[in-house]
């Protein structure tokens, strides 16, 4: 018996005897039919199984009638069992005059709501009178809404928040279930999983994905994976501020133009809880909304996204710029951009590596802003970025402190953000102060500090930390293909030209364009380039910038 179909609560009947059954779910889809669906079942154990599909399914179970004499596993066996699935599922037993005892001990026993003694004829006076009771009571109290991907976790592990992340920055709405709380270990048992086996996804159709990678994440959740044509006029690599800038350009001015990325749109700005600096939004907004924004408008003219594709080469055949991905699949384009961005740069203390995601994290990790309820919360940077997220966490946390190696924020942070983190109460900034150890076993707990000037070093309590230390360009996949400075910076225009030589390799006419790398028709636009200016709007112009002259190379080309 399969449990698929309509999303309409559900009213289960389970008789071991089939011309009862039939007559139950047939007498219940008379009244009920177009609020209710009636899934009917002749033995305990197919029931228990529907019962577990429709969980992972997240359809709600309204009321369960169960046969008391049956079987292997009589009517109170099903309804003990059932309830650990559906606890707020109202119950009835159906029962001969002979068997009012037992119904009565039910009643007790496992909370059975009312029985039903057979026959019921007539259903007008008998059953239905019951079984709108039962509806009543459960509507005025119905389960949770189960809308929506549900993703069964622990919150100490680190590829349940890898996960957790990644659907949040995609705005792929879920729902967070912990595996030790019991909604978490019913999930787990009607999949026939223990509690080792998340992060567990539980998609709309009800299909399980244990410990799933992020291109199934992606694919589970509706996003968009796979390019819909083999050829594009455009391809733009990395979903920050610079590549959907180009991308919703690109796409208004006729390229046809995929953007593909690894993990999500926005890049580092997408995780800025408050970007109050950017022209046109005089309140401020977060750097999630910019970029959801900017990808809704780059889909609307036309624009491919796509994402969970992590990038692995890039390879020059005549007229043709393909970019290989890791999976052994390639898109092929007339010009590219790349608008990778940077990634932050690891803290280089003992016992940070191996509580990654169990509360330490680089970026913001705004979905782990309710676990900092009441915590003392520590963020490492001196930069905006590092700014933004201790005055997003300030809301949540009692105390939050900033850690920064220099003697001050004022060559690192705009003015504008120093006179808001001196103005809140629970927010402290530490001069001159390194992290030079984090301890913990499952999780962080503590950090060692140190003074840069006196050496003196302390302990401190510490349930999380986040990481904002300088950035890293992610550009080895580029090795021998463009040329890089040596921190890894993608070198463009002018600052290929040496002693007014034009780059090896280049055999165009005419020198390369400003935004235009080693590799005619191959741009490059935001934080990846050598010499950018590090801000959202600097990035979103060059992103439009590079679409200009990607138009030029194309109408020479």
């Amino acid at each position: 018996m399969s449990a698929a179909g309509s999303a309409l609560p559900v009213l289960l009947t389970v008789d071991d005897d089939p011309s009862v059954s039939r007559a139950v779910a047939r007498d219940l889809r008379r009244r009920y039919a177009e609020r209710y669906r009636v899934v009917r079942a002749e033995s305990g154990e197919a029931a228990l199984e529907a019962l577990r599909e429709l969980q992972l399914r997240g359809t709600p179970v309204a009321a369960l009638l169960a046969d008391y004499r049956m079987p292997d596993m009589d009517g109170i066996q099903f309804l003990e069992q059932a309830m650990d699935l559906f606890p707020r599922a109202r119950r009835a037993l159906l029962t001969a005059y002979a068997d009012t005892d037992a119904a009565i001990q039910a009643i007790n026993v496992v909370d059975v709501d009312h029985y039903l003694l057979k026959p019921w004829d007539p259903p007008e006076e008998k059953l239905y009178p019951v079984v709108d009771q039962l509806l009543e009571t459960w509507a005025s109290s119905p389960d949770p809404a189960a809308d929506g991907l549900r993703l069964v976790g622990h919150r100490w592990s680190q590829a349940s928040h890898v996960v957790r992340d990644f659907l949040a920055r995609n705005s792929a709405p879920y729902r967070w279930v912990p595996a030790d709380e019991p909604e978490g270990r019913r999930l787990l048992e009607a999949a026939g999983q223990d509690f080792t086996a998340v992060p567990m996804l539980v998609g709309l159709d009800g299909e399980v994905h244990v410990t799933p990678d992020l291109a199934t994440v992606a694919a589970v959740a509706g996003l968009s994976t796979t390019p819909a044509e083999e050829f594009y006029d455009l391809v733009v690599v990395g979903g920050g501020p610079a590549g959907l800038g180009a991308a919703v350009y690109g796409a208004s001015e006729g390229l046809r133009t995929v953007l593909v990325d690894a993990s999500a749109t926005g890049g580092q700005a997408g995780q800025s809880s408050r970007i109050e600096n950017y022209l046109g939004f005089p309140d401020g907004v977060s750097g999630g909304q910019l970029a959801d924004r900017a990808r809704r408008q780059a889909v609307r003219f036309g624009a491919e996204v796509l994402t969970a594709r992590e990038v692995a080469g890039l390879a020059v055949d005549g007229p043709t710029r393909r970019v290989h991905f890791a999976d052994g699949t390639a898109v092929s384009a007339r010009s590219v951009l790349l608008s990778t961005g940077v990634q932050y740069r690891r803290l280089p203390a003992p016992g940070v590596e191996g509580l990654i995601g169990r509360g330490v994290y680089y970026g913001s990790a705004s979905t782990e802003a309710d676990a900092c309820l009441d915590q003392h919360v520590f963020v490492v940077g001196g930069a905006n970025s590092a700014g933004q997220a201790a005055v997003f966490f300030t809301r949540f946390a009692r105390q939050v402190t900033i850690l920064v190696r220099g003697d001050s924020l004022q060559t690192s942070m705009s003015s504008y953000l120093i006179e808001q983190v001196s103005s809140i109460d629970n927010l402290d900034v530490r001069t001159c102060t390194e992290v030079v150890e984090a301890h913990g076993e499952d999780h962080l707990e503590a950090l060692t500090l140190r003074h840069r000037l006196s050496g003196a070093t302390e302990r401190v309590e510490a349930g999380h930390l986040f990481v904002f230390i300088g950035a890293a360009p992610r550009t080895d996949w580029l090795d021998g293909v463009v040329v890089r400075d040596d921190k890894g910076f993608v070198l463009t225009g002018p600052d290929l030209l040496v002693d007014g030589g034009r780059p090896p390799g280049w055999h165009e006419p005419r020198d390369p364009y400003y935004l235009e790398s080693s590799v005619p028709g191959v741009f490059v636009a935001g934080d990846v380039r050598a010499a950018s200016v590090k801000r959202v709007a600097s990035a979103v112009g060059e992103g439009a910038m590079a679409v200009t002259l990607a138009h030029r190379y194309l109408e020479q080309s």
